[in-house]
């Protein structure tokens, strides 16, 4: 595993597939990583195989990365920030962003701040609730602070501190990362994400929100319902990676 240094935080990542082949970064979920999110469900393997040179890297609290515990380390600007570092580290002037869940409320923030960066976006496990939000949150963070499992009562909460526990990740990073990372876009905001998306939510996903609601904010988005899946399942659903490979094939 590779290192990189972004905001003074050393932050490990991967670089493989075809380094001739045009290139996809992509960006994780909360309490996730790049190995779970985007290894261990075959999407690094399927995009080299397509051609592509895959780029991936653990966001600030997760991974191999750093894992400081003050909230404002986790604003979306600063772990936006975090991806334009590692195409300048990599020499990468331009390249499609892939972001899952938490990792999609990046990569639009990053194709906000930077927009000649990114020629194609692709936001999975996040429709309109980039907009209107996800819900509450801070049940979660309180979740990951409990003493253990057993002392959590909600539902939503339980389903990330199990994770969290199984992907034996730094809890008090996640909690100071949830209470700052999730900062919504406004419509006029979205409407300004001018480059080709795709959005891709589950059809069982009660968090993401609607897929469709938010592909009519964007100029050029269209949505793609991931039948039969939540918002755990839909990132390694085989017919979303054909999708997703259709899509990125639209702009060779």
């Amino acid at each position: 595993m590779n290192h990189f240094t972004s905001d003074g935080l050393e932050l490990a990542f991967i670089d493989e597939g075809n380094p001739e082949g045009d290139s996809i970064l992509l960006l994780h979920g909360f309490a996730s990583s790049m190995r779970v999110n985007w290894i261990d469900t075959g999407w690094v393997a399927r995009l080299g195989e397509a051609g592509y040179r895959v780029v991936a890297f653990d966001h600030r609290a997760h991974g191999g990365s750093a894992k400081p515990t003050d909230p404002q380390a986790y604003r979306p600007a600063k772990m936006a920030g975090d991806a334009v570092a590692l195409l300048d580290h990599l020499g990468i002037a331009r390249s499609a962003v892939f972001g899952y869940s938490m990792g999609a409320r990046v990569a639009a923030f990053a194709a906000l701040a930077a927009p000649d960066r990114f020629s194609r976006i692709i936001f999975g496990g996040l429709g309109i609730g980039l907009v209107e939000g996800v819900g509450d949150w801070d049940t979660i963070a309180d979740a990951l602070l409990a003493p253990s499992l057993d002392d959590v009562r909600d539902a939503r909460g339980r389903m990330f501190r199990a994770f969290a526990d199984r992907t034996k990740s730094d809890r008090a990073a996640l909690a100071a990362c949830i209470s700052a990372a999730r900062e919504e876009l406004s419509p006029a905001d979205v409407a300004r994400i001018f480059q080709p998306a795709l959005i891709g939510v589950g059809t069982r996903d009660d968090l993401a929100g609607s897929a469709e609601a938010l592909s009519g904010l964007m100029p050029n988005a269209r949505a793609f319902d991931i039948a039969g899946r939540d918002h755990m399942l839909a990132v390694g659903d085989r017919t979303f990676k054909d999708e997703v490979i259709r899509f990125l094939h639209e702009g060779d």
